[in-house]
């Protein structure tokens, strides 16, 4: 039988049904029970029309380490035996990402998913210390030659096609030929995040769209790109498209927030009970809804056992008649038909020995005697104690409910310390947290019934009149995002980031000392030449001397980790969990 050829390009991404949607690379947080919920959210027969990637794995790490492949992508098996990553029946498309610096060590890795994967994709795009440092993702893109032979590595050695993330560069003219160099290596598809490597954590800022359109109007239009940036909601995914031209769209952080956001919303008055929608119009899916859902995976998927039975979620027209309520001894209100016999009983105290034979018959131990029976207790202890968890799907629980219940845990607390005291594998724990979910959305709806207004916030309404809104400064600020995106805390929405102007302005970021002397440099330059006056200038000097001074400390308590993080052999070194890598 003649060997199947391997399509590449456009070629290629019609052959797994040309995706619109691309749910992205994320360290621990991409495994295939969180990619099962994001594809959940669509109808069965489009579910395929996302495609996926695995979380980013460390291709030496992968090729060596018999232990860490086992951890971190359970493939189906020789013998026909069915496990999850890769799956054909519910876990395609799939990309498989890795991080590499070394083509062989990359190659010998991809050979090991090549069967349960449409692609392989090389991470150019890590943007944290630890790439720096490891030598990988976009700490690569000063180094062509080596990108390049990675690719073509892979392209010229592996039974299925290669692809890329990148970042851009500092111009475009710049990052359109670094593109033109990758897919020249062989990659069949690129994905654009249309970010700065300098763009993480506070300083993320907005991602251009613009440039990702300079891209796609310049790039032979056979190429597939994918865009990545700013997508925060359902309705930004056309907006991307149409305003990069880009083939489909990647969606990250916005994702982990809210796994339903390549789904279009219900039609007004079909919600049923997952989908909310508010009396001005906007909803989204409930957090008990979709926690509920990704219980409900990771019991059938992860666990290999039927869900728990569970009653139909709340709705306020469900809500019976309030109990009437009676007031008690001491005063407080309690329901009327609360028993005296179901009140709960008084604490006793422990009873004495009640003389002193019954004191004698209390045996006292030796010294000897007792170490023994606490090396026994210690070694039964041992023998009951849980077996490390290293299941990636029960290990990324934890993360992914604080991602879901973030605007929840913010006002029902024992909600985020039930979730904070679970441990990785404890179901019943996580059960318990999805008890209290259901019981905190269930008063917000309640509420809500009783007092719309005071869940609508009035920054939906535009400040100080329209005719008064400085256009230029509603770019520059995060707070038009929030407006747009702002739900009551029972549903699942984005985190929207401030702007780093905004960051620095609120003290949650520090200027950098480079940064710092270049301002101090542009204000003694503005004095000299009488631009402004020396009174303004001195009063920014003396902000950006107090900055610095604030500054100092915050370096001094981090240099101790980076030293700590730097004894590391730079060939294993790989991002934390939750990371968005790209």
């Amino acid at each position: 039988m003649a060997p199947t050829t391997k399509l590449h390009g456009r070629a290629f991404y019609e052959s797994i049904g040309s995706p619109k949607f691309v749910l992205a690379p994320m360290v621990d947080q991409s495994e295939f029970a969180w990619r099962l919920l994001t594809r959940s959210f669509l109808p069965s027969d489009l579910r395929t029309s996302i495609l996926a990637y695995s979380p980013m794995l460390h291709a030496k790490m992968f090729a060596d380490s018999p232990k860490y492949r086992a951890a971190h992508f359970e493939s189906l098996k020789e013998d026909g035996e069915k496990h999850l990553d890769g799956n054909p029946e519910f876990d395609r498309p799939l990309f498989v990402q890795f991080c590499a610096n070394d083509p062989e060590c990359l190659l010998e890795a991809a050979k090991k998913v090549q069967k349960y994967c449409d692609a392989v994709d090389l991470n150019l795009g890590c943007p944290q210390g630890i790439a720096k440092r490891g030598g990988y993702g976009a700490f690569l893109q000063e180094d062509w030659e080596t990108i390049h032979k990675l690719i073509r590595n892979l392209h010229d050695n592996l039974e299925i096609p290669v692809t890329a993330k990148m970042r851009v560069l500092d111009t475009r003219e710049r990052t359109l030929e670094y593109a033109k160099m990758i897919l020249d290596a062989g990659a069949s598809i690129i994905t654009v995040h249309g970010r700065l490597r300098e763009q993480k954590g506070h300083y993320t800022g907005l991602a251009d769209w613009s440039i990702l359109r300079y891209l796609r109007e310049q790039l032979p239009p056979e190429t597939v790109m994918f865009a990545n940036g700013n997508i925060l909601q359902y309705g930004d995914i056309k907006d991307c498209l149409d305003a990069t031209g880009a083939d489909g769209v990647m969606s990250a952080e916005g994702n982990l927030y809210d796994p339903s956001i390549f789904a279009a919303p219900p039609p007004v008055g079909e919600e049923g009970r997952e989908f909310w929608r508010g009396k001005d119009g906007k909803g989204g899916y409930r957090a008990d809804a979709v926690l509920r859902r990704y219980m409900d995976i990771i019991h059938q998927h992860v666990m290999g056992r039927e869900p728990p039975s569970r009653a139909p979620l709340f709705l306020p027209s469900d809500a019976p008649a309030a109990p009437a309520v009676q007031q008690s001894t001491n005063g407080h209100a309690r329901p009327e038909e609360e028993d005296e016999d179901e009140r709960p009983a008084k604490k006793q105290k422990l009873a004495a020995p009640a003389n002193d034979q019954e004191k004698e018959s209390t045996p006292i131990l030796s010294k000897k005697a007792q170490k023994k029976l606490q090396s026994k207790q210690a070694k039964s202890q041992q023998q009951t104690r849980p077996e490390k968890v290293t299941n990636p799907n029960l290990i990324a629980m934890q993360a992914h409910c604080f991602h879901i219940l973030r605007p929840l845990v913010a006002k029902h607390h024992n909600v985020r310390d039930a979730l904070a005291r679970c441990k990785a594998g404890d179901i019943e724990a996580y059960e318990n947290v999805l008890t209290l979910t259901e019981e905190a959305v269930k008063e917000g709806l309640i509420a809500y019934e009783a007092d719309p207004v005071a869940f609508h916030s009035t920054e939906d309404e535009t400040p100080n009149g329209a005719e008064e809104v400085d256009l230029a400064e509603v770019e520059e600020s995060s707070d038009e995002a929030v407006r747009r995106c702002k739900r009551p805390y029972w549903v699942c929405q984005p985190y929207v980031r401030p702007l780093p102007k905004e960051a620095l302005e609120k003290g949650s970021v520090q200027l950098s000392r480079k940064e710092k002397r270049r301002l101090e440099l542009q204000a003694e330059e503005a004095r000299k030449a009488g631009v402004v006056p020396d009174g303004k200038v001195e009063e920014e000097e003396r902000e950006v001397k107090h900055e610095m001074e604030d500054a100092k400390a915050q370096r001094d308590d981090g240099r101790a980790a980076d030293q700590r993080e730097m004894e590391q052999p730079a060939d294993v070194q790989v991002p934390k969990q939750g990371m968005v890598c790209g």
